[in-house]
């Protein structure tokens, strides 16, 4: 009756539909969305526990939140994301996780403003969920805003102390703003978190990200480039990961490759947004003026300028 009982009070009252939830949430919190091939599984494990239970609103919120992470990379609409989140609070207008995907969902598009207000919804909605921490941490980020991001990723560390997404974004927030004595204050527990993941699963390109940012803050400089040259070679087509491995560049000050792999993302799918974001951050200041770093940019702020006029028309 008890284990019956938590299960009801997580959504469902079917043990397999919840069990299939928590594998895919698992994924998910284990970076899995950072590939085609994870977030393909999340979908399908929550699409699973639909089938069973069609009411059960957080997997609904899952499906919405890891679509809109993936369109970090596509640069897609949103549309399939946003859809997902309004099914899950149409079944449930508590949940903190479909106000965290439409927050991304903002986001993608480049409206900081309204990103926010979904993201405090969220954090209004439940003070001590992951997600929502993590969705304002990340759009604070995004804003550029990082000493505002600080205290979301903080409360996240606390709440699922296994994860290396808040300590690994924490990294990157000190490695941004020049603050040396913090990023390597917080690189050691990156790679503490990030090893058993890798562990399990050596191609998760998530993982090595920030494994290979964490090597270059801590002077590692041949661990870091053996993790970026594993990652290209076991998911060459992941950019997120790569856009990971262009800030340990920017760490180890290696200006050649750094522009290389710049070159390389302005020809993927990589969103328009992230490449102008990459632009104002202070860890590519020392490549932002190269001729080579600069067509990239500027091609980058046209296209997103032609996205802009096409979406007021």
């Amino acid at each position: 009756p008890e284990e019956k009982k938590a299960i009801e009070q997580r959504g469902t009252n079917n043990v397999d539909a919840y069990n299939l939830f928590q594998m895919a949430r698992h994924i998910y919190l284990s970076g899995g969305f950072g590939t085609q091939r994870g977030a393909d599984s999340v979908k399908r494990l929550c699409t699973g526990a639909i089938k069973i239970d069609p009411d059960y609103a957080r997997a609904w919120g899952l499906i919405a939140l890891v679509i809109a992470l993936r369109e970090v990379v596509t640069g897609g609409s949103g549309a399939e994301g946003w859809a997902a989140a309004e099914r899950a609070l149409a079944l449930d207008p508590s949940l903190p996780e479909p106000h965290a995907a439409k927050a991304r969902v903002f986001a993608n598009r480049g409206d900081f403003a309204a990103a926010m207000i979904e993201a405090k919804e969220a954090l209004r909605l439940a003070p001590q969920s992951f997600e929502a921490n993590m969705a304002a941490g990340v759009i604070s980020f995004q804003a550029l805003q990082f000493n505002d991001a600080i205290p979301y990723f903080m409360k996240a560390k606390e709440i699922i102390e296994s994860s290396f997404f808040p300590v690994g974004n924490l990294l990157g927030i000190y490695v941004s703003i020049g603050n040396q004595d913090l990023a390597r204050q917080y690189a050691e527990p990156t790679l503490a978190r990030t090893q058993p993941v890798l562990a399990q699963e050596p191609d998760n390109g998530i993982a090595m990200g920030y494994a290979a940012l964490a090597h270059g803050v801590l002077g590692h400089s041949d661990r870091a480039r053996e993790m970026v040259s594993r990652g290209l070679l076991l998911d060459p087509d992941n950019e997120i990961m790569k856009i990971f491995f262009l800030r340990a560049y920017a760490v180890l000050r290696d200006a050649d490759a750094a522009l290389s792999l710049l070159e390389e993302l302005s020809r993927g799918t990589l969103s328009v947004r992230v490449l102008v974001m990459v632009k104002m951050m202070p860890d590519f200041a020392f490549i932002r003026d190269a001729p080579r770093a600069a067509a990239v940019f500027a091609a980058a702020e046209a296209r997103l300028g032609n996205q802009n006029t096409a979406s007021r028309s």
